[in-house]
């Protein structure tokens, strides 16, 4: 690098974060000016007592309150035209988005899209799209999360799957960040243990990519760093007891430090999920594990020297090639499928997958160039186990 690039930098907003801070969402909602939200939740959260109990906080504090919860695991066009539906009928004033990324994120566009009049796919994360966006029609937003993985709470984005094309695609504009974050631990206590496994090797592949990255941001790559250290120490310990509230608090912090962390960039590990998620409606974060230790080797030739001081950090052995096989041992440990194979993904759509990877918004970020072929070897190695 013969001078600093010119770059913008972006971090996030207001979040209380400890166990328990649920009991303050009533006085979020009012300070975002507030008064009729719509939580837009998943349907399996809808029917537990954690979001009865959050309607229930905010009419005893005088806000009326409606739930919308259809939403599907990959949100989809239909979840989000559905949920401004309700969003106009119930003459709501704000979003207060509940749940894991597909309630984050789809609470996150039913804001975005309640006072839009260009269809969704216009305000693509591609240029300066999102200027097209009518910013008086965005509404105020308070996210819950209630898994620790995408970080989508600190977010300015929302994924969202085209259900005609069935491609996932990132839409962006800096108001759909949320004005506050309630991160309480203890609503992450009651997740399947596949979906605490899962959800936290989403935050690793964030937090690993974002490190890999090649764009100039050393504050996101400091906090990538952390991120990494957090979730290698507590997915364990979380995996092994769900009730360990220290280390579900850790996994949170991380979550929401990948997404800071992945302004810098993402890569082919994220090219590669998304058409695999959209296709195969696989779970996210458990595809990036997959994908993970075979877009690291893809990799090596340009993040071998970086990873090196990362083990450093970590107070890993043997450099990248301890990170490698520390990270294989982790998904070895956790029952992370090893292959394709353990999602239900076979080759039949392989070469549209590797099309759809390379024209995918993350390919960007990866440090060595995704073309076709990579894709297609990546892919392969995936199905066939060969690390």
């Amino acid at each position: 690098m013969s001078a600093f690039p010119h770059v913008n930098w972006s971090y996030p907003t207001s979040v209380r974060f400890g166990v328990g801070r649920i009991k303050e969402l009533p006085e979020a909602v009012k300070a975002a000016g507030m008064s009729n939200p719509l939580l837009v939740t998943d349907p399996g959260l809808a029917g537990l007592p954690m979001v009865a109990d959050a309607i229930a906080d905010l009419k005893a504090a005088g806000l009326n309150a409606a739930v919308f919860s259809e939403v599907k695991p990959n949100p989809i066009d239909k979840n989000i035209e559905a949920g401004v539906e309700a969003y106009k009928a119930g003459h709501h004033d704000g979003v207060i988005a509940f749940g894991g990324g597909s309630g984050l994120d789809a609470g996150k566009l039913i804001a975005f899209m309640s006072g839009q009049s260009r269809p969704i796919w216009d305000f693509e994360d591609i240029g300066d799209w999102w200027t097209r966006a009518d910013e008086n029609g965005i509404a105020p937003i308070i996210a819950v999360p209630t898994t620790a993985g995408t970080g989508s709470e600190v977010g300015r984005a929302g994924v969202v799957t085209n259900s005609e094309t069935h491609t996932k695609k990132v839409i962006f504009h800096p108001k759909m960040l949320p004005v506050t974050v309630i991160c309480d631990p203890e609503l992450t206590a009651g997740m399947p243990r596949m979906i605490t496994i899962g959800t936290g090797m989403d935050a690793l592949a964030h937090c690993l990519e974002a490190f890999s990255s090649p764009f100039y941001h050393p504050m996101s790559e400091g906090i990538a760093v952390e991120g990494i250290r957090l979730v290698l120490e507590n997915l364990p310990k979380v995996a092994a007891d769900g009730n360990d509230l220290v280390a579900r608090g850790h996994l949170m912090s991380a979550a929401a430090m990948g997404a800071v962390a992945f302004q810098k960039g993402l890569g082919a590990i994220h090219s590669l999920s998304h058409p695999v998620g959209a296709l195969y409606d696989t779970h996210h974060g458990m595809t990036n594990a997959v994908f993970m230790p075979y877009v690291l080797q893809f990799n090596k030739p340009a993040i071998e020297e970086k990873f090196n001081r990362l083990a450093g950090f970590l107070g890993i052995e043997g450099g990248y090639q301890g990170i490698l096989e520390t990270i294989l041992k982790l998904r070895a440990d956790l029952d992370v499928p090893h292959t394709l194979a353990g999602l239900f993904v076979d080759g039949e759509k392989r070469e549209l997958i590797a099309d759809m990877a390379v024209v995918d918004p993350t390919a960007g970020g990866n440090p060595v160039e995704l073309t076709k072929e990579g894709a297609l070897m990546i892919f392969d190695k995936a199905l066939s186990g060969e690390v």
